[in-house]
């Protein structure tokens, strides 16, 4: 029996690296290169150099790689949802039709997250919180344990936020928008800055960037930190944003949707992504060569974090504009320079382009930030995002989301055990 037959009644079939590249239309390199991002999974032949990979795993990724109107839905298809938020085409992501990297780079993050929220431009915008919904955040932030995450930190943040608002349950769109403003600047000042002298002035980004690290910031850093937080706002249905669409379906406050969405961010391949890059950047700066860290990465059979998207074909848009920025600071020369040579090195292995966490990563290494602070930064981002979608779901059918599982289970009725 070949390796990709299976036996009767087994649904462990296993398809060949052929097979798989001609059920999702593409090479037998791009097959690896989804391995590499850890799309799919492989298994060795027996005393052979080829592999093989489970049909399931292939033929749902052929389904999510499918654009909408292909195919029709029925059981076990992909969740399709209609949002005029953000656009992804090939190279480029759009805001309500507008090119999101030029957007956030002539906006501040406040101005973009009401664009997004409202589709109308509001200039100067400022976002402020209360005092006591900044009071219960820190009060609670300040009770946890020392060795407390930064995603930790900003859930609990947003339940005490939540206690401290007794018209959290109205989500009528003039009140969703208000509890937006007063979250986001919530979010940052429960957060301990990294200064105790600190003063908490200025824009988000000033505010977000005493939280991050003790260095000083001028105009170009900050302009940089302000850019990534615009270009990370939305980016279509990421896993977290689906999270708080399923809970504002079930009409869950803003607090609690965007709740669920950190509850996801913490994820290895979405949130805390970047916090991979940043160490593995260092690394590289420690070796001096990214050859043999690659090749450790490689032979662990870890995916090698920064690199690859299945949404972008090439460079991912956002860490794009990045380096671009970053190029004009001469502090993240060294960690942009370990970047390129990354990527490099493993387009000798499979042909993968950097992505937004690589960019996080020499931003945060560059500025001495630690590790977790790229999820700091794409936390408080996206909270504008997830309350744009929280926005359109509020305004759906109630309990939409609601998917019929496929039972693959032991046909009933069984004995009792």
């Amino acid at each position: 029996m070949r390796d990709h037959e299976a036996a009767p009644g087994r649904t462990d079939r296993r398809l060949s690296t052929k097979e798989a590249a001609d059920l999702l239309g593409v090479k037998p390199e791009t097959v690896y290169a989804y391995v590499s991002r850890g799309q799919l999974s492989s298994r060795r032949t027996p005393g052979g150099r080829s592999s093989t990979f489970d049909a399931r795993e292939v033929e749902a990724l052929a389904r999510r790689n499918r654009r909408p109107g292909e195919g029709s839905p029925g059981a076990g298809g992909e969740l399709s949802v209609r949002t005029r938020l953000t656009f992804i085409d090939k190279d480029r992501y759009y805001y309500r039709g507008v090119d999101a990297t030029e957007l956030a780079a002539r906006h501040p993050y406040e101005e973009v997250a009401e664009w997004l929220w409202t589709g109308r431009p509001h200039p100067g915008t400022a976002f402020t919180a209360p005092t006591a919904s900044v009071e219960a955040a820190r009060r609670a932030v300040d009770a946890l344990p020392g060795h407390s995450g930064p995603t930790d930190r900003l859930r609990v943040a947003a339940v005490a936020a939540a206690v401290a608002d007794p018209l959290r349950f109205d989500l009528t769109e003039a009140a969703v928008l208000g509890t937006a403003r007063i979250l986001i600047p919530t979010l940052v000042a429960a957060l301990p800055p990294v200064r105790p002298t600190h003063r908490d002035e200025g824009s988000l980004a000033r505010r977000l960037w005493a939280r991050l690290t003790g260095r000083r910031v001028d105009e170009a850093k900050l302009r940089v930190l302000d850019t990534a937080l615009g270009l990370l706002v939305d980016h279509d249905l990421a896993a977290s944003t689906l999270a708080v669409r399923v809970a504002a379906s079930a009409r869950a406050h803003p607090y609690a949707a965007v709740s669920a969405g950190l509850g996801v961010i913490e994820g290895t391949l979405h949130g805390a992504a970047s916090g991979l890059a940043h160490r593995l950047l260092e690394e590289v700066l420690e070796v001096g060569d990214a050859g043999p860290v690659i090749a450790q990465e490689l032979r662990a059979g870890r995916r090698v974090p920064g690199l690859g998207h299945r949404l972008y074909p090439g460079e991912d848009p956002r860490a794009r504009a990045l380096f671009a920025l970053l190029e004009e600071i001469p502090d993240a020369a060294p960690a942009l320079a370990a970047a390129r040579d990354i990527v490099s090195t493993t387009a000798r292995h499979t042909p993968l382009h950097a992505n937004v966490d690589l960019a996080l990563g020499v931003l945060t290494a560059s500025f001495g930030m630690e590790p977790a602070a790229g999820e700091t930064i794409f936390a408080v981002a996206r909270t504008a995002g997830w309350i744009a979608h929280a926005l359109e779901e509020y305004g759906e059918r109630p309990l939409r989301m609601r998917p019929s599982g496929q039972y693959v289970g032991a046909k009933p009725p069984q004995d009792l055990p």
